[in-house]
């Protein structure tokens, strides 16, 4: 899977969360049958064009922990996603140490990877691995 098509397939699945839900970046990756690369969809999600058509709402994929990701220092992205979270019903706290989260438990999203998405593709990660 060229980096094109990766990108393709974590927005047609983010596209499947439904609203007042989230799910994990890793859960994304295993979804469609890349699970060594979670880190691979949140880069897909943070080069995401707000132009894309139809729209993606990068909004519900969170860290496996339940924490928004910060975006990086001097960013705004993570209260944007809180506030996006929040307007479709989605509660996030504040940790003790300013970490916003979700509980996973009542907002999660996760369901099984079909079979083929499952087994992961072994042979393509060798490659990205050489490749790096």
């Amino acid at each position: 899977m060229d980096s094109g098509e990766f990108h393709a397939a974590v927005y047609e699945k983010v596209r499947e969360i439904p609203p007042g839900r989230v799910t994990s970046y890793g859960h994304i990756a295993k979804l469609i049958g890349m699970p060594r690369h979670s880190r691979h969809v949140g880069q897909a999600l943070k080069f995401l064009s707000p132009q894309t058509n139809p729209p993606v709402p990068w909004q519900r994929v969170i860290g496996a922990s339940g924490a928004v990701s910060s975006r990086g220092p001097g960013t705004d992205g993570a209260q944007r996603q809180r506030d996006a979270l929040e307007a479709e019903g989605v509660e996030v706290t504040t940790g003790r140490t300013g970490e916003m989260r979700v509980d996973l438990a009542q907002y999660g999203w996760f369901p099984a990877p079909a079979p083929a998405a499952a087994r992961g593709d072994e042979e393509d990660e060798e490659e990205e691995d050489q490749a790096e």
